[in-house]
């Protein structure tokens, strides 16, 4: 094993940049080549055909079979054109990754020949087997049925020589089984209830798309040293490994100038989003050793979701391209920073406003106010939820350390704001508000355009931070489908904008003017929701015990925090507004159980092989080389001389024999608390007991392996070390 690893070594430092080779120094010429999107639609598509789909995109309407051949007969020259051979029907399943299947367009002719077909109905649908995916119950492996249907809101693309059609999947008898039906339900809802708000302001509102723009952080390690780490290779993850003695303590490396090799890496990957319409926008170094940053602009959220998978999977492509492999686990390295998925979220409507940024005169301010004051009543009602919804196994590690919000969903809008919400509440809307104290307030209201962009500072420690014209939901962890966290955000909204409209039209029945009637309101979800505001250090001990105090959810259980999806306040979001049926929410929470046991047993297994396989051997070799060398000094050298040079040999020869007992102890007694949970049939407390009787000795377990790595001969260590796999490029 120690020669793999430097074997791994020498492979790296030989390492040549691959050339890149771009279609065109100038994104815009090439951008959205292998997208079927309008432009394309309306030159390859009759012109029936084309406002069928158009109409269908803007109403979010599906499409009848005649209807969908029209488009296939059009889509099929194209995609033929673009070198596809083979079509598939591309999905979100419950694993967090995306699923294809691929199918040809060869079907035989009317004379035993070959011809190219496609049509409508395998663009609609396809039926995928149901039974191999997670369903939390929902599917037996006897039962295999399920169905994918055409989204047609998101544009159909081509990978390498595949067409691919973004799909939903549901089961065979219609329950979801992926991410993307329930989110589409919820931005649904939550067009519905904006457009609902949005009409006491502006009667040419019709439409509020959610928007979203998701920063991805990875880390970049070299392929031939990921293959000389199993733990990389199976649990995505480092289970040991001493911390180097210099990784990210001077932030020399963040912002820092791009190294060569990776530059390539990033430009090859863009140009490969470009010519699938991602608009990757931002790249840089990050604050960790060989970890980055990249970003796009701003989309619709199903869109943006669609794109971040893709890119994910891109990233990946690529990255295997330069010798690179991308690691998207959200802590892949102990003692430095994780990688989290930044969801940049706002709200925007048919006419061009964006409503979570301020105007520029009082009643445009009035609605911002009441979005923003709608939406930080949303993070506090459901508060649970939105926790559970970005709570893992492998964000777990990350969430909480001291580079990443901790897990208390909390809100941050900087002084400004907080204050002004602090006036609104309790100086200056009295019920009986004379026309001067009206007036005093819309006008300091329109002076938010003024000074709010220079004034709101940004809080990096911040789980939900305002920063502007938009909230920035830190907690989604890099590996996260973002779906997930935007399904209980917009459901989460969608149902307060729902409960904010009743009861204002009731004040309003009462005869109450209409904006006096929305101040009265929002002033009582000002008070009602303080308890998640803060501005100060998420990190402290002493917001951890504050927090604790106003009663908001810290749990540091997993399963736990999973289970927060059936309480009451998030069945009532998310059932009762029939993003979810309840089978269909019980399910979801059973799959997330069932996926962090897995995980959990997964690197125990590969903590437990390494550990006695490689490093007990390696330990018990160095010892011995020790025990020779001490034979060696009692044969040259009298009593008194060895006794003096034999002394530091004999307290690492039984140092190195305590960790070694220890390790094989406690991999011993990992084991056999795995196999008493493995025989646990509830789920939840099967993912309970691993939680709290297995993964602790992980922990332990690295405690004495990282002992042994400062102890034991580098040139025998069999495993790549912290400062090889952080600082080789």
């Amino acid at each position: 094993m120690a020669e793999l690893r430097f074997s791994a070594l020498r492979e790296v430092f030989n390492r040549e940049p691959v050339v890149v080779t771009t279609p065109s120094k100038i994104v815009s010429e090439y951008y959205g080549e292998n997208v079927f999107d309008l432009p394309k639609m309306e030159r390859y598509l009759s012109k029936e055909a084309y406002k069928v789909v158009k109409r269908a995109i803007n109403e979010g309407k599906s499409l009848s079979r005649q209807e969908a051949d029209l488009v296939a007969t059009g889509l099929k020259p194209w995609a033929i054109g673009r070198g596809a051979t083979h079509y598939t029907h591309w999905f979100h399943p419950l694993t967090d990754g995306t699923a294809e299947k691929h199918d040809g367009f060869i079907e035989f002719g009317d004379n035993g020949h070959i011809v190219e077909k496609f049509s409508g109905e395998v663009l609609v649908q396809s039926e995928p087997d149901a039974s191999s995916f997670p369903s939390g119950g929902i599917r037996n492996t006897f039962e295999a049925r399920g169905y994918t249907a055409w989204d047609v809101s998101s544009p159909v693309f081509i990978v390498g020589t595949t067409l691919c059609i973004p799909t939903i999947f549901v089961s065979y008898t219609g329950e979801a089984l992926d991410y993307k039906a329930p989110l589409l339900k919820a931005l649904s809802e939550l067009d519905r209830a904006a457009v609902d708000i949005c009409q006491y302001f502006d009667k040419d509102v019709t439409k509020v798309i959610a928007t979203l723009g998701c920063e991805q952080e990875y880390f970049l390690i070299d392929d031939a040293l990921y293959y000389a780490r199993p733990d990389l290779v199976l649990a995505e993850r480092t289970l040991m490994g001493h911390q180097s003695s210099k990784d990210q303590q001077l932030s020399d490396h963040y912002f820092g100038s791009i190294p060569e090799r990776v530059m390539a890496f990033m430009e090859d990957f863009e140009c490969e989003a470009y010519r699938l319409g991602i608009p990757v926008k931002t790249r840089h170094n990050e604050v960790a050793p060989n970890q980055y940053e990249c970003a796009p602009i701003f989309e619709e959220v199903n869109l943006a979701v669609d794109h971040n998978q893709i890119l994910m999977d891109i990233m990946r492509k690529v990255g295997r391209k330069h010798k690179f492999r991308v690691l998207l686990h959200e802590k892949p390295f102990a003692g430095i920073n994780g990688s989290g998925k930044h969801n940049n979220w706002s709200m925007a409507t048919n006419t061009g406003v964006n409503l979570l940024s301020p105007g520029k005169n009082p009643k445009t301010n009035l609605q911002f106010l009441t979005f923003l004051v709608n939406v930080i009543k949303a993070v506090n009602d459901s508060n649970d939820v939105l926790r559970a919804s970005v709570m893992n196994e492998t964000n777990s590690y990350r969430l909480g350390g001291h580079e990443a919000p901790p897990a208390i969903i909390s809100v941050f809008l900087g002084t400004y704001l907080t204050n002004m919400l602090d006036n609104i509440a309790r100086k200056v809307t009295d019920k009986k508000m004379t026309p001067a104290q009206k007036t005093e307030l819309k006008l300091g209201i329109g002076k938010i355009p003024e000074i709010l962009l220079d004034n709101t500072d940004r809080n990096r420690t911040s789980p939900f931070a305002f920063t502007g014209n938009r909230f920035e939901f830190r907690a989604v962890g890099s590996s996260a489908n973002c779906s997930a966290s935007m399904i209980v955000l917009n459901a989460a909204v969608a149902y307060q904008l729902t409960l904010f409209k009743k009861e204002v039209d009731i004040i309003i029945k009462k005869g109450i003017n209409k904006d006096e009637a929305i101040f009265q309101v929002l002033k009582k979800y000002i008070l009602e929701s303080e308890r998640v505001l803060f501005e100060g250090d998420n990190y402290s001990k002493e917001w951890h015990q504050e927090a604790k105090k106003r009663g908001l959810c810290n749990l540091a259980s997993v399963p736990e925090s999973i289970s927060l999806y059936l309480t009451k306040q998030s069945r009532e979001v998310l059932i009762g507004s029939g993003v979810f049926t309840a089978k269909e929410l019980e399910s979801r929470v059973e799959v997330e159980y069932e996926k962090f046991t897995m995980k959990v047993q997964i690197e125990s297994r590969v903590l437990g092989d390494l550990a006695i396989n490689h490093i007990v051997p390696t330990g018990i070799k160095y010892m011995t080389l020790l025990i020779e060398n001490i034979k060696g000094l009692k044969e040259i050298f009298n009593a008194t001389e060895f006794e003096r040079l034999a002394g530091a040999r004999k307290e690492s020869i039984i140092t190195i024999s305590d960790h070694i007992s220890m390790i094989k102890k406690l991999v011993n007694e990992m084991v056999d608390e795995r196999r008493k949970a493995n025989i646990i049939e509830d789920n939840y407390k099967k993912a309970i007991a691993y939680e709290s009787k297995v993964k602790p000795y992980l922990d332990e377990i690295r405690i004495h392996i990282d002992k042994l790595e400062l102890l034991v001969d580098n040139e025998m260590w069999p495993l790549p070390k912290y400062r090889e796999l952080l600082f080789t490029k």
